[in-house]
């Protein structure tokens, strides 16, 4: 009787867990229909008072007017062209470095450019819009003799090398996914290495490389510090619309501007979050046809070998007797494409370099232990960043501490307790929407829901809860990714020993998870302490000589510190370069650890 009542509970525990477990799951659903709510409820009233149309396609955008309006139209047509021009400039860009890593790179100099692109993507946007600001608006400003270099064109080359590493990341996983036997088989057939990328290896990986420049415009799209600091921000559509050193503002771009400065339930606060549901709805659009492409390439089945080997060989044979194939030798064509992706590779890499090097040797020499140590003085020209330090750390502990026990369950339940059925599904599909919803987006929810609805008030704790939902998603899936890595043969031993399934889960399957867990974990720090936007309403003020004495009072943080010391202190040069040395060296730190432990981990597995 003894050993039957001890079965009986470990299977009511197991049960237990199980409903517990799905009740954390759910969390991702009801987070993203509070976002949701929330939006709407404080953004229909803009609706009701100008008409859908007129807010849409309205031509000025002047709140503060004799008389006020809100036409989003100059926005929507900032954001696109902003966009668009960034997507002309990183996607031949990341296709070609794609290339290069996975195609013509030896492990070597694999080796130093995927960590490089990784880094890149590392950066915090406050720092790129800092770099914007400080260099490249001086140098649009006087390579092109222009009255000032903040302009469409500044905001469209930062973006592109923000939207790079997202772009590369997932184009170079989709062309690796390519098969050998479909390169051994077209070497076979007398192709030349160029002839079977080109052929063979790019046709097979486009859906990838398309989900690659989905995700990449979803990315720019919603990005807020970068753009804010270098379009501009004049509300105006180019004239003519081909002016790329015309300013612009963006959809992001005005919500970071005037929200913080916005009368509570005022018309023109009701049509910042008219424009923030404009910003969900297109970035929502935008990361849901890339998930679509994902899943119909993940769905479709793989052709054979035979066949499209077949289909390259045609290919192949065209091109041959195309007058431009009968011009150019074979090895010559492969000399001059592999030079242009080479190039391609060198130009992100030198993009990197530049950044590093310019905040690197300028904000070295601000680094004294008073910097590190002291209370910011005179508005922060003088003395220390401690302040900022610490808020940083208690930010993104608190976020951590919120995002990291959710995040795990959830994956836990969506991979160990359930198969595929319409509740999974609704619960990825709801990580999918927070994972694409833009930072400012959540700091406009953090705002009204946290700060407003529930009365916590600018306070660090707010600023935690808000991190830990923008990162939860990062979280759930790499936990997903590394509990998929756990060979089923594992569990079905655990099993046959009479172990229940939680006592498998926490025995068996965590344990050797743990690696992929902790570089998650690592990552989701990194983008944490890297953000300005969800902080600025919730969290975050630009000086305070004294640590918060508890949850309930706002603090200083690294991205806010930085972006008001750059736009809005004159003087404080070797502050802001020395502030954005700091956070450069702490974001970046966090990410070389997560590629480190990625590496270890990878490494182990092999042996």
């Amino acid at each position: 009787m003894g050993l039957i009542s001890a079965g009986a509970k470990r299977q009511l525990v197991d049960r237990i867990v199980g409903k517990l477990l799905l009740f954390v799951a759910l969390f991702a659903i009801v987070t993203v229909f509070f976002i949701i709510v929330f939006l709407l409820r404080d953004g229909y009233q803009i609706v009701l008072e100008t008409g859908i149309w007129n807010f849409l396609v309205g031509q000025d955008w002047n709140p503060a007017g004799r008389d006020p309006a809100y036409g989003a139209f100059p926005l929507i047509v900032g954001t696109v062209l902003v966009t668009a021009l960034a997507m002309a400039i990183a996607v031949p860009l990341s296709i070609g470095t794609a290339v290069f890593t996975a195609e013509i790179a030896g492990p070597r100099t694999r080796s130093v450019v995927k960590p490089a692109v990784e880094l890149l993507a590392g950066i915090p946007s406050v720092v790129y819009g800092f770099f914007g600001l400080i260099l490249l608006a001086d140098w649009i400003r006087i390579a092109f003799d222009q009255p000032s270099g903040s302009s469409w064109l500044a905001g469209s080359i930062l973006l592109a090398v923000m939207a790079i590493p997202t772009i590369t990341s997932v184009a170079e996983d989709a062309v690796s996914s390519v098969p050998r036997e479909f390169r051994e088989g077209s070497l076979a057939l007398g192709a030349t290495h160029w002839q079977t990328i080109k052929n063979v290896v790019v046709p097979r990986a486009l859906s990838g490389i398309g989900a690659a420049i989905i995700l990449g415009m979803g990315r720019a799209i919603g990005e807020t510090m970068a753009v804010l600091m270098v379009t501009g921000n004049a509300a105006v559509i180019p004239d003519p619309i081909t002016d790329i050193f015309s300013p612009v503002r963006t959809l992001t771009g005005t919500l970071g501007i005037e929200m913080g400065e916005v009368a509570f339930g005022s018309t023109h606060y009701h049509a910042l979050f008219g424009v923030a549901v404009i910003l969900l709805v297109i970035t929502l659009a935008v990361n849901g046809a890339a998930r679509v492409i994902v899943n119909r390439m993940q769905a479709t089945a793989r052709p054979k070998p035979h066949r499209a080997l077949t289909a390259a060989a045609s290919r192949i044979t065209h091109a041959a007797s195309a007058p431009f194939g009968r011009l150019a030798h074979p090895r010559t064509s492969q000399r001059c494409a592999f030079l242009l992706i080479s190039l391609s590779a060198a130009i992100v890499l030198a993009a990197l370099g530049v950044i590093l090097f310019e905040i690197v040797v300028n904000g070295a020499g601000a680094i004294t232990w008073e910097f590190l140590t002291g209370s910011p003085r005179d508005l922060g020209r003088a003395g220390g960043i401690f302040p900022a330090i610490a808020g940083t750390f208690w930010l993104v502990t608190g976020a951590l501490a919120v995002a990291l026990p959710l995040g795990i369950a959830t994956a836990v339940y969506l991979i160990e307790y359930t198969a595929d059925t319409p509740l999974t599904r609704g619960i990825r599909a709801a990580v999918d929407l927070l994972n694409g919803t833009p930072s400012i987006v959540f700091g406009l929810f953090g705002f009204a829901f946290l700060v407003l609805f529930l009365n916590f008030g600018v306070s660090l704790i707010a600023g935690q809860i808000t991190l830990g939902l923008m990162i939860l998603p990062t979280i759930i899936r790499t936990t997903e990714e590394s509990l998929r890595s756990i060979p089923g043969s594992l569990r079905e031993g655990s099993y046959a020993l009479g172990a229940t399934k939680w006592q498998t889960i926490r025995r068996v399957v965590l344990p050797p998870a743990l690696p992929g867990i902790l570089t998650g974990a690592i990552l989701s720090i990194g983008r944490a302490a890297g953000e300005t936007a969800p902080i600025m309403f919730t969290a975050a003020v630009f000086s305070s000589r004294y640590l918060p004495s508890s949850l309930a009072e706002p603090v200083m943080a690294l991205p806010y510190h930085l972006f008001v010391l750059t736009t809005s202190i004159p003087g404080a040069s070797t502050q802001s370069y020395g502030t954005a040395f700091v956070l450069l060296l702490l974001v970046l730190a966090i990410y070389l650890a997560a590629i480190l432990v990625r590496r270890r981990y990878n490494r182990e597995k092999v042996m």
